[in-house]
């Protein structure tokens, strides 16, 4: 699309489960931000929404858990995530929540006018119902193994394992998560749209349809749903938290969420477009806007398979132009676990280290997960601060506001003739808003923060090269050159930082005082302009940046290691419902040994084994692959439930169940027999 007239901009919903961490910053919101704000400083009509998402099965999780109630959690979350992007400098035009009654009624009236016009199909069909609870099981409320990958506690809608989503009734093995009751079926009536329709379209449209400056991985997510076929999804649950299913036989019915939370986006510029009295629908319907949606990777398909398909069916809506999603970022080398609390948090950050916002945009931003998962460690946190934003870019800022107060009692000089050092110096520095700007525009905020702090090492080289502080005995004429050309790069930084370092460049404006400069925009650092003129007074020198010392490192490290170490602490289960002698004499558990072992290929936790369980050899699929190197088991005596029906993992039908232990470290131990001469085959009892 070329220059578009307007800008619809959207970042995933956080659920208001729990805080924002810094996982979900470096995936969706600080990208989502530095190109709102890019778009901004030149010039464009841009709306930039976002919500809290408070209709997720989580969120009844989490309300059982604390014994409270639904509304009492999202109220509790929304207002601490609304605060901390508030702090954190996030700057939505509109953020909103799923609860509000302008999204209850746009999800509705969204609803109903699929609905009418005979886009969904209605089915009647068995689902997981929980017997003691009295309730079915949609998500998040069952877990089992994964039928793709044999990962043994996948939620009933995805597998965090392997990311493959797919239905409740897949699972093997589902237990609730409510009463841990292994579930029933019972019949139910819901709506479902049918995805399968719309996979040619789909495949036109995206995978043929030139989108080649869309993301190697968001095409490759795509691809593999629409080569496994797309089914009929669900879009109504049989839950009584979310948003009514608003036509006849609806009773007790919710709107499913992966349904309601998109439409959050419309909602909430509707919401904005009340607030400022400007009209939504052009944000939404013009086909000269360009929609962007900013996600992580786990919401790939919802935003490029499931939203633009209800887009499709309704009729009247753009689609997307771009879906730059982001892969995942870790924490000290492990998967960040919100249940687990190995997390940074935004609003304990925010309080850790006041007025340093932008320290952690700026790592977030150097090492963002564009391609492949990345890690963040606080030792490279304070490296990059310490070496790059203190060193590099506050180092010259300093330098150049010191000598100008120091030699001109902070007047500008006026610039003499410009020495060939002076033009390059300033030609490269006016190149810089079109290097920066090709990286923003294809999404490449890496590159982009990298050649910003490019323009600050060239601020560096030329006053190290030109040694102002030497020629003001010997020529104090050309030093007033040397301070006039240095002032210009300084006032371009101040620019051109903004979308990444806000707070910087807001502080930088001050010193210089250009604060109140509302002409500077993007395009007054390029060729022809004068940032700022001679005679023009700054202010004395301000540090933009501050040294992190070893010991604000080691507390941030001692808090995430107390943390692993009371999440890891032993958390006995309680007893499971009680079964009779007849049901305990059903089990036939005998002693077997493993004759082979050998990894299932393409998963991290199953090993295929070869076990004597001495009425026969037969094979057994068992998720101990992180606990045990395949080598390490041959000839290990094992414990074995014979009489489990067989079920298949990963295409190998399992015969058995190997039965074990956890160990206080999070590992998975043998349950062997006592003694040297028990036998293959032995029954335990």
């Amino acid at each position: 699309m070329q220059d578009p007239k307007r800008y619809t901009i959207t970042a995933a919903l956080p659920y208001t489960n729990g805080p924002v961490h810094i996982g979900h910053l470096a995936g969706v919101y600080v990208p989502a931000d530095i190109y709102a704000r890019y778009l901004r400083l030149n010039d464009k009509e841009v709306a930039f929404v976002c919500g809290s998402d408070e209709h997720g099965v989580p969120i009844t999780l989490k309300a059982k858990a604390e014994g409270t109630t639904p509304q009492a959690v999202v109220d509790k979350y929304h207002e601490i995530i609304k605060k901390s992007f508030q702090e954190f400098g996030i700057t939505f035009d509109n953020y909103s929540r799923t609860s509000a009654k302008i999204h209850h009624e746009t999800a509705s009236e969204f609803f109903k006018d699929l609905y009418k016009h005979g886009k969904f199909i209605e089915e009647t069909s068995a689902q997981l119902y929980d017997e003691k609870a009295e309730q079915f099981l949609a998500d998040r409320f069952v877990v089992g193994t994964c039928p793709k990958c044999g990962f043994e506690e996948s939620y009933g809608d995805q597998c965090e394992n392997c990311g493959t989503s797919h239905n409740a009734k897949d699972l093997i093995n589902p237990k609730s998560v409510i009463t841990g009751n292994v579930p029933s079926l019972k019949e139910t009536k819901h709506w479902y749209l049918p995805l399968n329709e719309y996979e040619k379209w789909l495949d036109e449209w995206i995978l043929q349809g030139h989108k080649k400056d869309w993301k190697a991985n968001v095409l490759g997510q795509v691809k593999s749903w629409i080569d496994d076929g797309l089914k009929p999804r669900a879009v109504t649950r049989d839950l009584d938290w979310g948003i009514p299913v608003p036509v006849e036989g609806g009773e007790g019915k919710v709107l499913y969420v992966w349904f309601d939370a998109p439409i959050g986006y419309i909602s909430s510029t509707k919401e904005w477009a009340e607030k400022t009295g400007k009209d939504w629908e052009p944000f939404w319907k013009d086909k000269e806007t360009k929609l962007l949606h900013f996600i992580g990777k786990d919401n790939i398909v919802f935003h490029c398979i499931i939203f633009p398909s209800m887009l499709k069916a309704q009729g009247s809506y753009i689609l997307p132009e771009n879906v730059p999603a982001n892969e995942f970022l870790n924490l000290e080398g492990n998967k960040i676990s919100t249940s687990k609390n190995w997390a940074v948090w935004l609003h304990e950050y925010l309080q850790d280290f006041p007025e340093k916002q932008d320290v952690l945009r700026y790592v977030l931003t150097a090492n963002a997960p564009e391609t492949k998962d990345n890690d963040f460690t606080w030792k490279d946190f304070q490296a990059r601060n310490n070496n790059e934003l203190v060193a590099i870019f506050g180092n010259f800022v300093n330098r150049v506001v010191v000598l100008t107060n120091k030699y001109y009692s902070g007047l500008v000089p006026a610039a003499g003739a410009l020495s060939e050092v002076d033009q390059q110096t300033l030609d490269t520095m006016h190149s810089y808003p079109e290097i920066i700007s090709k990286s923003i525009e294809r999404f490449r905020f890496r590159e982009a923060l990298s050649e910003l702090m490019n323009l600050a090492r060239l601020g560096n080289k030329y006053l190290a090269d030109e040694e102002p502080w030497k020629k003001i005995k010997t020529d104090p004429e050309r030093v007033k050159t040397i301070m006039y050309v240095a002032l210009q790069i300084a006032s371009a930084l101040s620019v051109l930082s903004e979308p990444f370092l806000p707070f910087t460049s807001k502080k930088l404006k001050e010193i210089l005082n250009l604060d109140e400069r509302l002409d500077l925009r993007w395009k007054s650092v390029g060729p022809n302009t004068i940032l700022i003129a001679s005679d023009h007074k700054i202010n004395k020198a301000s540090l933009l940046f501050s040294k992190i010392e070893d010991a604000e490192i080691q507390k941030q490290i001692d808090k995430l290691e107390a943390s692993k170490t009371s999440a890891e602490e032993v958390k006995l289960e309680p007893q499971k419902e009680t079964i009779s002698f007849e049901d305990f004499t059903k089990l036939d558990i005998r002693i077997g040994t493993i004759l082979e072992a050998e990894k299932v290929p393409k998963t991290k936790k199953l090993l295929k084994l070869k076990v004597d369980v001495g009425i026969d050899t037969r094979t057994i699929v068992s998720g101990i692959a992180e606990s045990f190197d395949p080598s390490e088991i041959i000839g290990q005596k094992v414990t074995v439930l014979v009489n489990l029906a067989p079920r298949k993992l990963r295409g190998v039908e399992s015969q058995g169940m190997i039965l074990m232990s956890d160990t206080q470290d999070g590992k998975l131990s043998f349950i062997e027999p006592d003694g040297d001469t028990v036998t293959n085959g032995e029954k335990v009892s």
